[in-house]
């Protein structure tokens, strides 16, 4: 019997996500990460923020295993992402909910089947998809516009869509790139309750965003990046990168802290080139 390679980085109980001493570079340039060292435990939400080059995008991908490290140890839920196999790779994405800044959504169906897509993905029976859809368009808000293709929707309305297809199959981790980012404040605040929500109920929660406001007002943990390198890990942190600021309105900041602290305990809860291993 072949003795198994000894595992060289240990993996902390608990976490879901376990990064040790990780690099990737593109090219002789200046590394895309550089050592980044992080967990992330069971039912944390999270945000990375960071400015443009910081190496926020590198990090997702490489969670997702779209991308592969030069160097160190990416584990998530018990994947050893350096080393799995390739046939294993989309099993291990089914583990993962993804929500695109761009939507992603099946232009040529409608919200039902963009959600149901999901489900058909991993072959859940015709009798649960059509318990299971209603249930999770009517959490997002969505349950009177089942019928409605993506251009008929407003982008808030989409982006509720690209959240229910990825909640649908009851996700571990739920990775949010930059959710916000083509949405307006209010439609914004809306998507970020959602996800506070999701993460209550117990899903470990990434969000990569810009939107200074909205981490500030919410008090979750906070990653900062910047040059490849995690500068700040924070618990009810705040995002202080002055160059980021998404909108410039001094007393936005000030909506956001009221809304979410008036908030009720419960409130209600991808696409062209979308990719079905990510379900």
């Amino acid at each position: 019997m072949a003795r198994r390679r000894k595992q060289q980085y240990e993996i902390p109980e608990g976490n879901v996500i376990t990064m040790r001493n990780v690099c990737k570079s593109y090219d002789r340039s200046a590394p895309a990460l550089n050592g980044v060292s992080l967990d992330i435990k069971q039912g944390e939400f999270v945000f990375i923020v960071g400015d443009s080059g910081s190496g926020k995008s590198t990090l997702i991908k490489l969670l997702l295993r779209e991308l592969t490290p030069n160097t160190g140890f990416i584990n998530v839920l018990g994947y050893e992402l350096t080393s799995i196999k390739h046939r294993k790779i989309p099993k291990f994405r089914r583990n993962l909910g993804i929500v695109f800044q761009d939507f992603r959504l099946l232009r040529d169906r409608n919200v039902y089947e963009n959600v149901a897509f999901a489900q058909r993905i991993i072959q859940e029976p015709n009798s649960h998809i059509k318990k299971n859809v209603p249930r999770i368009l009517a959490t997002v808000g969505l349950a009177d516009k089942y019928k409605s293709r993506p251009n008929e929707l407003s982008g808030g309305e989409q982006q509720r869509v690209a959240l229910a297809r990825a909640l649908i199959n009851h996700p571990y981790i739920l990775l949010a790139d930059e959710p916000t980012g083509n949405l307006d404040p209010r439609n914004s605040w809306d998507i970020m309750q959602l996800l506070n929500q999701v993460n209550r109920e117990g899903t470990t929660v990434l969000v990569v965003t810009h939107n200074r406001e909205i981490v500030n007002a919410m008090h979750k943990r906070v990653i900062t990046m910047k040059q490849g390198i995690i500068l700040d890990d924070e618990m009810h942190g705040e995002y202080s990168a002055e160059e980021n600021e998404t909108y410039e309105q001094s007393e936005l900041e000030e909506v956001y802290e009221e809304d979410y602290e008036s908030a009720p305990e419960d409130s209600g809860m991808q696409d062209d080139g979308y990719n079905g291993d990510y379900q």
